[in-house]
């Protein structure tokens, strides 16, 4: 099908891993999707919890499975976080348990990193999880420094099986602590509506693209988005509905999406 008109002025949020991209290989009809967007000027982001890379990272990564996505249209945890706090602090310090994509969003941000009295204590992905510095963490958040994390998902996915998250090092250190951590990711609407903001949507004509009813349908719910949940990543059929709450729409993939993003979604019955 050609490219479509976008009257209606549609917006759109898309979750990446498990809608857009599965274990490294691009799902089918993202990358006509991704095509359609871009030439009808469709305003869209990318969307995900992993703070571990830049959205320069990010970018190569997706192209490199086949998706040509801007890096100004990647919307990580680790920025949201960090404009978070540059709003709440500006100019402010943190200790930072984290890899590049969040220590460069908050370097960006104006935050010194350090060791010594920070602000915050930022806690984000790493596959490096090192107990000294959990340690550091949780002392420092005795000694008075405020706890933040990037996203609450406890566990995600790996070629090898599950692989400990954000939450479960959380989990951690507010058992440890008694300190219970704000978080700026999914399912906090906080990132949705930052997310608007970069490209100057409105929540009332934007939709919400996720595989998991818990973060991407709960946060899209939350900001007044309509939501679209694909079964090609977490979430099944079955498992919506185990949820008191539902997307305005179900559909297999993003496949379903090619040449009709100008047309809102009826909520299901």
């Amino acid at each position: 099908m050609g490219p479509v008109s976008n009257e209606h002025a549609w917006n759109y949020l898309f979750d990446m891993d498990g809608v857009l991209v599965r274990e490294h290989h691009i799902v089918p009809g993202a990358d006509d999707l991704v095509s359609e967007l871009r030439e009808n000027g469709v305003p869209f982001m990318v969307l995900t919890n992993n703070s571990i890379y830049t959205p320069r990272d990010l970018r190569a990564r997706l192209l490199h499975s086949g998706l040509d996505i801007p890096e100004e249209s990647i919307w990580t945890s680790a920025l949201a976080t960090a404009q978070f706090l540059q709003t709440q602090r500006p100019g402010g310090s943190a200790y930072v348990v984290g890899e590049s994509g969040l220590t460069t969003a908050l370097h960006n941000a104006g935050y010194v990193m350090t060791e010594t009295e920070p602000d915050y204590v930022v806690l984000g992905e790493t596959r490096t999880y090192s107990f000294e510095a959990i340690t550091r963490a949780i002392r420092l958040v005795e000694a008075g420094a405020r706890f933040i994390a990037t996203n609450p998902d406890e566990s995600g996915p790996s070629a090898e099986g599950r692989l400990p998250a954000t939450g479960a090092v959380a989990a951690l250190i507010e058992k440890a602590t008694g300190r219970r951590p704000y978080f700026v990711g999914k399912p906090n609407p906080l990132m949705m509506r930052s997310a608007l903001r970069r490209i100057g949507a409105h929540s009332e004509n934007t939709i919400m693209v996720g595989d998991r009813m818990d973060t991407d349908v709960l946060s899209g719910l939350e900001a007044g988005l309509q939501t679209v949940l694909v079964l090609s990543g977490i979430s099944g059929r079955d498992t919506a509905e185990e949820f008191p709450y539902r997307p305005t729409k179900v559909i297999g993939s993003v496949q379903e999406l090619v040449g009709r993003t100008g047309a809102p979604f009826a909520q299901e019955g």
